[in-house]
């Protein structure tokens, strides 16, 4: 049977456009299916690019009211204009996603609008507002990405419970914000308000920040966030949450016994989980994990040979730019080429002030491993370029 395209992609994230890509660099046929009318996936458009002109911004902020009196530099009746914050980190994401439209258009990839699913081993269904097609392909590769995980005992009512995307747009600075989960997206957003003067406190269910992470950078930047006034609360389990006009109320179960907490809004960031809802997966017999995550072989293949997965939807950290490493690998695959990726040399960096980066394994997994090693560190402000910074 001869197929339209030679590759379709459903999903136009950090790890679709840049499959996409790569595909049409080597000279196949592609489609790319998104849903929403800008490409970028989350990453582009309610995740990284945003959360960084807003850690940007507020940054800049904070250095003017905290740090440029040190430097000689005088300010008087400096304010938060939040609307102008959220119209500059729109702008940015607009510029970001038109670059992504212009880069299928110069590499000849046909962009297709609407809910892709699957249909059969070399065909996806697409559904837009206009009608229902079917499309066909050598190749499929699904890179859908993830959404927000939901907490069952704090439902989001994108109002005074919200999500990351939610936290992104608002429209005042808080007095006061509850960030339930001290991972990556919550101690990212929590500075960027404490930055701008919020009450922030950070509920975490672990014993510290970025658990995920090496212990001693978890607790080293537990010491910068205490200097934006954030406090942490660990090993504190969030049970109720109660919601008036314009305070939330959350009852927590601790070491010590319950606690209450109140707080104009309440951002749950306790991660994220695959999103495969509309994939119609059964009609292909590819299965998920009891975490949701569809299996995958060394060459991203699932169980069904001509169906491919990469990113936010296999094992692995949920990481931009390792979707965009496994598009690379995946696609060359396909090709017949050497695609190969050392997931070890994949960092991970949490943009707070100063930042916080690793790579490879951390300390505590070498342990567990009982692997030799060497620890070695040395003090930044030992450095005379960091002290003069």
């Amino acid at each position: 049977m001869s197929h339209q395209y030679q590759l379709i992609v459903i999903g136009a994230g950090p790890g679709g456009y840049v499959a996409a890509i790569r595909g049409a660099q080597l000279g196949m046929k592609v489609a790319i299916v998104e849903k929403l009318k800008t490409l970028g996936g989350t990453c582009l458009n309610w995740g990284c690019i945003p959360s960084k002109a807003l850690l940007d911004s507020s940054e800049h902020y904070h250095q003017a009211t905290k740090k440029f009196a040190i430097h000689g530099i005088q300010t008087t009746g400096l304010s938060v204009d939040i609307k102008q914050m959220m119209k500059r980190k729109q702008d940015v994401v607009d510029n970001t996603t038109a670059g992504i439209d212009f880069l299928m258009k110069k590499n000849n990839i046909e962009r297709i609008e609407g809910i892709g699913s699957l249909k059969d081993a070399h065909t996806v269904t697409i559904q837009n507002e206009k009608e229902t097609h079917s499309i066909t392909a050598d190749n499929i590769l699904i890179a859908t990405g993830s959404e927000v995980t939901p907490l069952p005992t704090v439902p989001m009512d994108g109002k005074r419970i919200i999500s990351s995307t939610e936290a992104l747009s608002l429209q005042e600075v808080p007095k006061s914000l509850i960030v339930i989960g001290g991972g990556v997206i919550g101690v990212e957003l929590g500075s960027v308000y404490a930055r701008l003067g919020t009450d922030v406190t950070i509920v975490e269910y672990m014993d510290g920040l970025i658990p995920t992470m090496d212990k001693e950078l978890g607790k080293t930047l537990l010491r910068s966030m205490k200097k934006l006034g954030v406090t942490c609360k660990f090993n504190t389990k969030v049970v109720e949450a109660k919601t008036a006009s314009k305070s939330v109320t959350l009852k927590a179960e601790t070491k010590k016994g319950d606690i209450t907490l109140e707080a104009e809004y309440v951002l749950v960031a306790i991660g994220r989980r695959p999103y495969t809802d509309a994939l119609n997966l059964e009609a292909v017999d590819i299965q998920t994990d009891s975490r949701g995550r569809i299996s995958v072989n060394k060459n991203f293949q699932t169980s069904c040979p001509s169906i491919y997965a990469i990113g936010d939807v296999i094992a692995g950290p949920m990481l931009a730019h390792k979707a965009s490493e496994e598009g690379v690998a995946c696609v060359e695959i396909m090709a017949g080429k050497a695609g190969h990726l050392n997931y070890h040399t994949i960092p991970g960096v949490v943009y707070t002030w100063p930042e916080v980066a690793s790579v490879g394994y951390t300390e505590e997994e070498l342990q567990e491993n009982n692997r030799e090693y060497n620890c070695g560190k040395f003090t930044f402000k030992a450095s005379g370029r960091a002290r003069a910074s």
